[in-house]
């Protein structure tokens, strides 16, 4: 049988790719943009040292700035998605290059900016946040004026700014020890095909159906970790340490309230997801028996709980129908939003469909605030979840369209915290309306267990990580070593909790803690968790409520960070502050299992 090769880029129909006209309609029209861009970088110098002759003086440099970053925005965004159609096309890859340089050179042009606006007095300050000339920016400079206790004298900043570099010495070498010196070596596949073993492939093989591949896998896999414990542990450390400093550097009570402070969200939030996960584990053990069970396995380990319980559905969709699905599954947000979208993902363009030569992996929705909100799918007709990630790609996509539309340049481009919500909450919507239609006990239970796995992949397990990120933080700041043992410990102590006491923990999984390269950027994974938690309380919301209901989550939409992000989901019908939505969340879940173990 012949290989199938992708097609190289030129020969993929014009139909199925993007249009990027909405950015620049040639490239000759981008280095027009660009040229005219990067010589304005200069004219941050005439402002330096004048933010503090009034009002007016701060209002015109801030508006040359949000002039300048928004067509950086277009220059850079249209750059990325060219070097994303073919990574090995040259004049691309030379595209990109010269617009991070000349983005460095601006960043560091303006880098006195926020220190010269902070060296004001309370005084001045007060005046400025009055001033009718600062009204568009009152926000924004509210947002900086909150960092003013935690902003350093000149020369103290210049030193952490020379930091910089170094400060990223544990997260490199984690890097360059994990995906280029550590080999994993070669493992058969079910097929009887010799594949490299990676962290790519590691999935694969996690859900290959025979259990003396996955097996293998996972302790081949870990023992390359065995190999090198000690190394990963002094790495984590020493990111832990970092973290540490950098937060009693500038006066925060702990890494963990620093890292928080951006997003004005109290530990509380944080706390109120651990304790709500906790109080619903009986469920997730309850769940792994069953799927220990349904796979006729005299006991579970980590190396089971990938592999579907059920094989993929023998479902097809063309693009088309695909589109058409989604679209239909989404007609409790509207009229005006079904077809907006559905015009997206057909005649306007918004998408680049399928896989050729060269193209980015994977998918993601790339926003932008002058161009429409491109989406990059590598789409395969005959994976059901493909579906469930153009739905994803395309929440995204809508929070940024209505984000643009109905905020300025300054307020549209929403946080992390709440950007999981709109995409998890479209993929709510499709396994609903997928589950109402089903025409068999079977493709239910595919649907449900998938729902499951997604809960405990999301919700689950990122709390899991974020609770061990809060115990090594405190174990830091508390004097005590970091040492190998100590973080195998309290990692062991976590799987037990969250695995259960029927659950068989196989040694090597203790170093999973030394793997996982989000605890390199501590205090983060919580957001996947209260993302999916906020998302699937608010399609319950608009599901079983009114018109009210929708306004509300449209508004969300078309908030973008003009609130913090705690006050446009509570606006949106959900306080986060509470343990309500996390709850609601894993009330769904334990519903789900039940309903699994009736359909098996």
């Amino acid at each position: 049988m012949a290989t199938k090769k992708l097609p190289p880029r030129s020969k993929v129909k014009t139909a199925d790719t993007w249009d990027l006209s909405s950015l620049f309609t040639s490239d000759e029209e981008w280095e027009t943009a660009f040229a005219k861009w990067q010589k304005q970088i200069k004219k941050y110098d005439s402002f330096r040292g004048t933010l503090g002759d009034g009002p007016a003086q701060l209002a015109k440099l801030l508006k040359f700035d949000s002039k300048f970053d928004q067509l950086g925005e277009q220059i850079g965004s249209y750059a990325f998605l060219k070097t994303a159609e073919d990574a090995a096309n040259s004049d691309y890859q030379r595209m990109v290059g010269r617009y991070q340089n000349a983005a460095s050179q601006a960043g560091q042009a303006a880098s006195y900016i926020r220190p010269e606006i902070l060296s004001l007095s309370a005084a001045k300050l007060k005046k400025y946040l009055a001033a009718k000339e600062l009204a568009h920016f009152k926000l924004q400079l509210e947002r900086l004026v909150r960092y003013k206790p935690h902003t350093l004298s000149d020369n103290e900043e210049k030193l952490l700014a020379m930091q910089a570099e170094m400060s990223q010495a544990a997260t490199k070498a984690f890097r360059q020890l994990t995906d280029a010196d550590m080999k994993f070596g070669e493992l058969e596949n079910e097929k009887g095909d010799t594949i490299e073993l990676g962290h790519s492939s590691l999935s694969a093989f996690l859900n290959s159906p025979k259990r003396a591949v996955r097996k293998k896998a996972f302790h081949q896999y870990y023992s390359t970790f065995v190999d090198h414990e000690n190394t990963l542990a002094a790495t984590l450390s020493g990111s832990i340490q970092r973290d540490i400093y950098y937060a009693q550097a500038r006066n925060f009570p702990s890494a963990r309230e620093a890292s928080l402070f951006n997003d004005n969200v109290p530990v509380s939030v944080y706390d109120n997801l651990i304790d709500a996960v906790h109080e619903k584990l009986p469920a997730v053990y309850k769940y792994l028996d069953i799927r220990r069970q349904k796979m006729k396995l005299k006991d579970i380990h980590h190396y089971d709980t990938y592999v579907p319980i059920l094989s993929e559905l023998n479902v097809s969709h063309t693009w088309d129908q695909a589109v058409k699905k989604v679209v239909e599954s989404l007609e409790p947000l509207g009229d005006d939003y079904c077809k907006v979208l559905a015009e997206g993902l057909t005649s306007a363009r918004w998408c680049d469909r399928y896989p050729n030569k060269g193209k980015r992996s994977g998918a993601f929705s790339a926003g932008c605030f002058v161009g429409d909100p491109y989406i990059l799918m590598n789409y395969q007709p005959d994976v059901l979840n493909h579906v469930f990630t153009l739905t994803h790609e395309a929440g995204h996509s809508m929070h940024s369209y209505y984000s643009s539309k109905h905020q300025s340049f300054e307020y549209y481009n929403y946080t992390i915290f709440v950007a999981e919500v709109a995409s998890t909450f479209n993929e709510e919507l499709l396994g609903k309306y997928l589950f109402d239609r089903a025409e068999s006990d079977k493709e239910k239970a595919y649907l449900v267990n998938r729902a499951i796995d997604d809960i405990r992949g999301t919700i689950i397990r990122q709390t899991m990580f974020a609770e061990f990120e809060k115990i090594t933080h405190a174990l830091a700041e508390a004097g005590e070593p970091l040492t190998l043992d100590c973080l195998k410990q309290e990692y062991h102590k976590l799987l037990e909790l969250y695995f259960g006491p029927d659950f068989v923990i196989d040694p090597e999984l203790d170093l999973e803690c030394l793997r996982i390269p989000h605890f390199y950027s501590a205090f983060y994974v919580y957001k996947y968790a209260t993302g999916m938690s906020a998302a699937i309380a608010l399609s319950k919301r608009v599901l079983e409520g009114g018109q009210q209901e929708l306004d509300d989550y449209l508004n969300f939409l078309k908030g973008g960070c003009s609130k913090y992000p705690l006050d446009l989901l509570r606006d949106a019908g959900v306080d986060m502050e509470q343990p309500t939505p996390v709850q609601t969340a894993l009330s769904h879940f334990e519903t789900l299992v039940d309903q699994l173990d009736e359909l098996l």
